[in-house]
């Protein structure tokens, strides 16, 4: 009869990684899910994202086509679920800022899945104070620059707005702005890329001169096309394509160093399969880019 070890077990990490193969020292990536969607206004449901992303992980084939590699040797470690903390907002961003840094400190591309787009004030605040010319790359179809909304200024409609006060930050993709934002936008003179129907995103060449050499990639999955993603919280009429958003994606990789990213607002619900597995995809590919390019 034979032990445990003779039994195939299937692991329920990012792309089912066997664990002898996700052990964090050797691992250069860390997935860090964050299952939290307390200021949602539209649609919530933002909360199952993580889980969605990590199911649909599974199904994804190692080798890459586009890198023509197996972008799973550089090491993918999926680290416990962050607990919410329903103190409040201003709370979880301190929460998900001391989980980052946590990896961070020790050269580790970290992958925050969320959840909702304000994750992505901590997870900068912890970059920030390992790479202090960090700048940001914030790719949504709203502008989040809302000074604060619905009684917080931590509300993910803010997120850009308290992004822009820590570091220089790139919009891109938008296409959905109150008139406060818009003339916070014109005022402060934040890099801003509108979606248009000629160019839902701007190209690699437009983006890169506006950063600086680290870069933190914030992903809101709602800049995509409705069409290609439409299981989102808030979507958005118009947007990026699959291949206009990789275009860009990678083409910042290359010149810049991608130190970290997040990739946020995935309402499984709202829409197909096939929404969960892009954003896996989507995941999987910028990891590829970020260390491998």
């Amino acid at each position: 009869m034979g032990g445990q070890g003779a039994i195939p077990w299937t692991p329920f990490n990012f792309l089912a990684t066997p664990p002898e193969e996700a052990a964090l020292e050797s691992c250069r990536a860390v997935v860090l899910p964050v299952p939290y969607d307390s200021t949602t206004s539209f649609k919530a449901g933002t909360r199952d994202g993580p889980r969605a992303i990590i199911e649909a992980s599974r199904q994804l084939e190692d080798y890459d086509l586009e890198l023509g590699t197996d972008i799973s040797q550089v090491g993918i470690h999926t680290a416990p679920w962050l607990e919410p903390h329903l103190g409040g907002p201003a709370q979880m961003v301190e929460r998900v800022a001391e989980a980052v840094l946590s990896f961070a400190v020790q050269g580790k591309l970290v992958v925050a899945l969320g959840g909702e787009h304000s994750i992505a004030v901590g997870a900068v605040k912890a970059y920030r104070a390992v790479y202090p010319d960090l700048s940001v790359l914030y790719l949504d179809a709203h502008a989040d620059m809302r000074d604060s909304y619905m009684g917080t200024p931590y509300s993910h409609a803010c997120a850009a707005r308290r992004l822009s006060e820590m570091c220089p930050i790139v919009l891109a993709g938008v296409r959905s702005v109150s008139a406060e934002e818009r003339e916070h936008i014109v005022r402060s003179g934040v890099p801003t890329f509108w979606c248009t129907d000629a160019s839902p995103l701007p190209s690699p060449e437009q983006v890169v001169r506006r950063l600086s050499a680290n870069v933190y990639v914030s992903i809101d999955l709602d800049v995509l096309d409705p069409s290609v993603m439409a299981a989102v919280g808030t979507p958005e009429p118009g947007g990026a394509r699959w291949e206009e958003l990789l275009t860009l994606l990678r083409g910042v990789a290359r010149e810049r160093r991608v130190v970290g990213f997040d990739l946020v607002e995935l309402a499984p619900e709202e829409g197909p399969a096939a929404c969960a597995y892009l954003a896996a995809k989507l995941a999987y590919k910028l990891i590829g880019y970020a260390l491998l390019e």
